[in-house]
């Protein structure tokens, strides 16, 4: 038998499967076809999820796993932060460690078990890196512009000003007086279809300073749409926040960060150059429900006999939502 779990960090769901347990593990091509199958939110398993996270066996030995993020779509994320947390808290039952490192597409992140944000929520503290600025890494292409860092866009919306980060996934960037959830998904979709700004796509948040270090961020993901919640999303725009708004901001503080599936928090320190800042991403690693399957029919994408257990985890998760947002 194989287990899955589906998990979630801030309501950002994902199954996590463990190829280490497989006799013999998936390809590429199944990977994408298996997101998309159990993904769907209509017909797929527990009324779907954001994407699959893939923990196989790591290539450098100084880290327990090695995470891959394959959207919804099918498509490869580079990085995940909230996902991150739930693979963290994963290797950390698995192998009993509290403090190590994972290792990604991009580089190996450090990360930690955090104290519990309330009764049976567990949590997790994780790096989120590299950063850039550059035009090339995010990619996009805007009146050769090398950075855009504040800049007003009239081509994506009139009036607002943008901020265009990679951590590595991309992300642009934009602080409001209030979201507007029908701006955020026309432009979101507008820059994830074909078009001569982002080639490759691009995650877009909408951003609102509630109070000093307090933020409600909303985003339009990248192969996925709408979203709970978008950890590297909340971490970029948490960057932003700390360059863009130092009156509001207090290094010495962590930022807490409101979002449609809860709370985080995040842990900003300035660096000359800004590249160089570190960001710490820290919230719920919940796991909701184990799934388990014939391996056979894993491969064969069959899931009419799986045997679903409720961990009763969302629960206690939900409370806590409650208290967050009184």
């Amino acid at each position: 038998m194989v287990q899955l779990l589906q998990v979630h960090g801030s309501e950002n769901r994902f199954f996590i499967l463990d190829q280490t347990q497989l006799k013999t593990q998936l390809t590429d091509a199944e990977l994408s076809s298996l997101a998309i199958e159990i993904c769907d939110e209509n017909t797929g398993i527990l009324n779907g999820a954001d994407g699959v996270l893939v923990i196989n066996d790591p290539k450098d030995k100084n880290c327990l796993g090695q995470m891959r993020v394959i959207n919804a779509d099918g498509s490869e994320a580079k990085m995940c932060g909230n996902g991150l947390r739930t693979v963290s808290r994963y290797l950390s039952e698995k192998f009993q460690q509290d403090s190590f490192s994972v290792e990604t597409i991009e580089t190996n992140l450090h990360v930690e078990k955090y104290p519990d944000l309330a009764n049976n929520v567990p949590a997790f503290s994780v790096e989120i890196s590299p950063i850039s600025f550059k035009a090339e890494d995010l990619p996009f292409k805007y009146n050769d512009m090398s950075e855009m860092i504040n800049q007003k866009i009239p081509e994506f919306l009139p009036g607002y000003t943008f901020t265009a980060i990679a951590v590595p996934n991309p992300h642009l960037i934009s602080f409001v007086d209030e979201v507007d959830p029908e701006d955020l998904g026309s432009l979101g979709k507008y820059l994830n279809d074909p078009n001569p700004y982002f080639p490759e796509g691009v995650n877009v948040s909408f951003a609102s300073i509630l109070d000093n270090n307090k933020l409600f961020v909303q985003t339009y993901e990248r192969g996925v749409g709408f979203t709970n919640a978008c950890g590297t999303g909340m971490s970029a725009t948490s960057l932003a926040f700390a360059l863009l708004h130092p009156a509001d901001f207090d290094e010495n503080k962590e930022i807490n960060v409101r979002n449609p599936g809860g709370m985080v928090k995040t842990k900003i320190t300035l660096n000359d150059p800004k590249e160089t800042s570190q960001i710490h991403l820290i919230g719920n690693a919940t796991f909701t429900h184990t799934i388990e399957l014939e391996e056979k029919d894993l491969h064969q994408l069959n899931f009419d006999d799986i045997k679903v257990e409720d961990t009763g985890e969302e629960n206690d998760y939900q409370e806590f939502v409650k208290q967050v947002v009184k």
